[in-house]
């Protein structure tokens, strides 16, 4: 099992650590209802440097983005961040990912730790034109800063402005007397904050210097089970659960990072799915009765025929109610529509629901 290079220190902290894509990773510390409470109203550290990073330098780098993801990448420009999928050509989503624009000539795709070898062999099957691509995941440590309070933890600690950073934009600098740090205003908590970017052996530096100037703000190390739910409370799709090779962007709710401005892979299918419409689609629910629905568990109708399954479930700390994300019939994906999911063969109640859950 591979080791992130703060594997140590989140074994001192007395982390539970489980296997995740190959990784040992901390899912809690404290607890996962504490740690999401942490992030939603202070600030909190998660270690996410499992995931995985490729550098596209050259001429045609942009060409080679374009080819491959189903955002249109002509639109970034140098410190713009862009969300995009990689279509396959059946009509389901090798991977969901990040666009980075370094230059007009070199960019950073930012990808799912358990896809890094997948991902780099699809967009190298396209690599027609001598894109130079550099794999940097192994390298690259990545730690997520989330929360209101973000951006006053850090600020001491660099120069580059933070809380005035627009969302999907990025700088590069020094941070915490590292140079070439990149500070990038995302993340997947609809919390607030940022991601940053630096080599491994800066790791230990980086992060004692981020408790150290958090300590006055109440920063604490944050698990994968709180990063679970507070993306599911925001209805932010999880790669595995809620997409995979089988789900369309189109049913996945996932039409806004679809254009069709250029040509990508399997964008006529996509296109003629987009104009026919799908016969699923992703939606939210919450439980109206008790119980929590988790990923695989069947959804029926009143008469009980299946019309669906659910990909993601959990309870929602910030809301203390049962909610889930689903595939279902189009019929039933109206907002305010009942439908009911199998816990353990009872017909349990719940209602479609706009995303996000969390307001």
């Amino acid at each position: 099992m591979k080791q992130t290079a703060l594997t140590e220190k989140h074994i001192q902290l007395g982390a539970k650590m489980v296997p995740f894509a190959g990784y040992n990773m901390p899912v809690q510390y404290e607890g996962i209802n504490a740690e999401h409470a942490t992030v939603r109203n202070a600030v909190g550290v998660f270690d996410v440097s499992h995931m995985g990073e490729f550098i596209l330098k050259g001429e045609n780098a942009l060409d080679l983005i374009q080819r491959v993801t189903s955002n249109d990448a002509s639109k970034l420009y140098d410190g713009k961040i862009q969300y995009s999928c990689l279509p396959n050509e059946t009509g389901g989503i090798v991977d969901d990912l990040l666009v980075y624009r370094l230059d007009d000539k070199t960019y950073m795709l930012v990808v799912n730790a358990s896809n890094i070898e997948k991902d780099w062999n699809w967009i190298q099957k396209f690599n027609t034109n001598g894109v130079e691509m550099h794999n940097i995941s192994d390298q690259t440590s990545l730690l997520a800063i989330q929360g209101p309070k973000a951006a006053d933890a850090l600020q001491s600690l660099t120069d580059m402005d933070l809380a005035s950073m627009e969302y999907y934009t990025f700088k590069k600098g020094t941070f915490a007397g590292v140079d070439n740090v990149l500070v990038s205003a995302t993340g997947y908590t609809g919390a607030g904050g940022f991601e940053i970017y630096f080599e491994n052996q800066h790791a230990d530096k980086i992060w004692d210097a981020i408790f150290e100037a958090g300590a006055e703000y109440g920063i604490k190390p944050i698990g994968l089970g709180a990063r679970d739910t507070l993306r599911l409370e925001m209805g932010f799709c999880l790669y595995g659960n809620d997409i995979d090779d089988t789900t369309s962007p189109m049913e996945a709710g996932l039409g806004w990072i679809t254009k069709f401005t250029k040509p990508f892979t399997n964008s006529e299918a996509l296109q003629a799915q987009k104009e026919a419409g799908v016969n699923r689609k992703l939606i939210g629910f919450e439980m109206i009765d008790r119980g929590i629905p988790r990923h695989d568990y069947v959804v029926v109708d009143a008469e009980g025929n299946t019309i669906g399954k659910v990909t993601s479930g959990t309870q929602s700390p910030s809301l203390q109610k049962a909610i889930g994300m689903a595939y279902v019939a189009k019929e039933f994906a109206k907002e305010g529509t009942d439908i009911y999911i199998d816990i353990r063969n009872n017909k349990v109640k719940a209602k479609v629901v706009k995303f996000p859950f969390y307001k």
